[in-house]
């Protein structure tokens, strides 16, 4: 079986926090050590088999995991196909262009050769944004288990919900807030923004005006050189087919570099732009753009991470487990 290297914290201080974290949350390291003994091997066998075909896939699955833990917490919601009655969570616009559906259920049905109707895609889905972050050179972290399937999945919260490209500090900051995360979480999980692409009309707003135009810079908090090279590949407002890497030049890679972007306002969204508004935001991007606290960040991204799968999630008898990511049983 293929290994996962990876930068660390010390696991002894990492298990404490994902342990002491667990127990609010009612997860459990190990909890699945005698129902599917195997689970993590499992998923990180076909993890490294799906990155390694595709490594530009890391950035998708960690935002499908941060994209279900933000609406209802993380039970996997955001995986649920619409229905005649219902429009789910992945068909709201800010889902639009999330990736990585078949990736998932691809790993499910490992899991459910080896273990029926045991693991649920919460878990699966949080354990592959997990190996996707290590595959692609960042930190490893343990993820405590036990989170049940949710069966509501509605597209209109995920528009309520979801924390926008465009927005400030104070709004971000009360989004987090909201799932128990602080202004530290808002700006270390910026930082996944190391990893991926973006379709244009997500930031075009920021190189053209209202009519199509670009007159000026329409948005001076954009470096107006990254500006003019943004322009050249996304050539207007609703250019739909275009991506742009969110850390050109190492968007596979994930790494601090993500903040030497921002730092020199070459941020790709208005969120990360807006990083450099807050006091207590601008100092990290700072701090971590220098480049002398790598193993810094890689610690800090890990308790965050280990925070955020915890938010809202279902346990005990609550949920269910689902047979297939897309459908409820």
């Amino acid at each position: 079986m293929a290994m996962i290297r990876s930068f660390v914290l010390p696991l002894s201080l990492l298990l404490i926090l994902a342990a002491s974290s667990a127990a609010v949350a009612k997860l459990e390291i190990g909890y699945y050590s005698k129902s599917c003994p195997d689970v993590e091997a499992i998923v990180r066998e076909e993890m490294v088999k799906i990155i390694t075909a595709a490594p530009s896939l890391a950035g998708p699955l960690l935002r499908l995991h941060f994209h279900d833990c933000f609406v209802r917490g993380c039970d996997a919601s955001v995986l649920l196909d619409s229905t005649k009655g219902n429009t789910a969570e992945k068909d709201a616009k800010p889902n639009k262009s999330l990736r990585g559906f078949g990736s998932v259920e691809r790993v499910k049905a490992k899991l459910e050769a080896a273990c029926p109707g045991v693991v649920s895609c919460a878990d699966v889905l949080t354990l592959m944004a997990r190996d996707a972050v290590v595959l692609a050179k960042g930190p490893f972290w343990p993820v405590a288990l036990g989170r049940r399937d949710g069966r509501v999945s509605d597209a209109a919260e995920a528009s309520r919900e979801l924390p926008p490209s465009f927005g400030d500090v104070p709004l971000l900051a009360k989004i987090f807030a909201s799932k128990g995360l602080d202004r530290k979480d808002l700006v270390v999980l910026s930082g996944a923004h190391t990893l991926g692409t973006a379709h244009c009309p997500s930031f075009a707003d920021r190189l053209y005006n209202s009519t199509g135009g670009q007159d000026g810079l329409v948005d001076p908090s954009l470096d107006s050189e990254y500006a003019d090279k943004l322009r050249l590949n996304c050539k207007s407002l609703d250019d739909g087919g275009r991506l742009s890497e969110m850390d050109p030049g190492s968007y596979k890679t994930f790494d601090t570099s993500y903040y030497r972007h921002v730092a020199k306002r070459r941020g790709l969204f208005r969120s990360d732009a807006a990083l450099l508004t807050d006091d207590t935001t601008r100092e990290y991007v700072r701090r971590v753009a220098t480049g002398k606290f790598d193993a810094e960040f890689f610690g800090d991204f890990s308790e965050s991470m280990i925070k955020m799968g915890n938010v809202g999630v279902l346990t005990g008898a609550q949920g269910e487990i689902r047979n297939k990511c897309y459908v409820l049983n």
